[in-house]
């Protein structure tokens, strides 16, 4: 017999969330007296939607950025898990963008890094054209404004590809079609 010498891949998890909604008393149509409090919000890493368990008498405000990995956590006793998009209150549904936004702004190189090594998916469609707004033309001119140097920012992609729809809020509307659900591929949300 011969032994399997792979080892399993480890799950990546988040490690830092920004709260989109906080309900100290749980949901509103839970049953039950003993209702637990609970954190929506957004990883960071992963853009992937959570559902976070708070400390007793923890208070938390939309926005605010929270640890969530191993070890000793100050606000959060525990991650409950993903939810999908549809379970979120509409207080987290009008914070959504607001984080994603932050996200974007406070990482940009790794998002303005997907335009300067974005490949084909197949012989008829590329990366770039996933994102709203590009099409086949504004693909050719990205990929041939990167073999002469890589793209530094966003205000730079948008300065060496005329007509180019707004960089940053083409990725935020992406990653927002897909914490939605809405996309066959995800590019950014994991």
């Amino acid at each position: 017999m011969i032994a399997d010498t792979q080892q399993p891949k480890k799950e990546i998890r988040e490690d830092r969330a920004i709260v989109l909604d906080f309900l100290p008393h749980g949901y509103p149509f839970e049953e039950g007296a003993m209702k637990t409090p609970i954190a929506q919000a957004l990883g960071l890493n992963h853009l992937t939607v959570l559902e976070l368990i708070p400390k007793k008498d923890v208070f938390l405000q939309p926005q605010e950025e929270v640890y969530i990995g191993e070890g000793k956590r100050e606000e959060i006793h525990h991650v409950k898990g993903k939810i999908s998009p549809e379970k979120l209150t509409s207080t987290a549904v009008a914070e959504l963008q607001h984080a994603i936004e932050k996200v974007v702004d406070e990482q940009e190189q790794r998002f303005v890094e997907f335009f300067n090594k974005a490949q084909p998916l197949s012989m008829r469609m590329h990366q770039l054209e996933l994102l709203p707004g590009l099409g086949k033309k504004h693909m050719w001119e990205i990929l041939e404004a990167r073999k002469v140097k890589h793209f530094a920012s966003f205000d730079d992609l948008k300065e060496r590809v005329k007509l180019l729809p707004n960089p940053k809020q083409v990725v935020i509307k992406r990653i927002l079609s897909e914490i939605e659900g809405k996309e066959k591929y995800n590019v950014f949300v994991r």
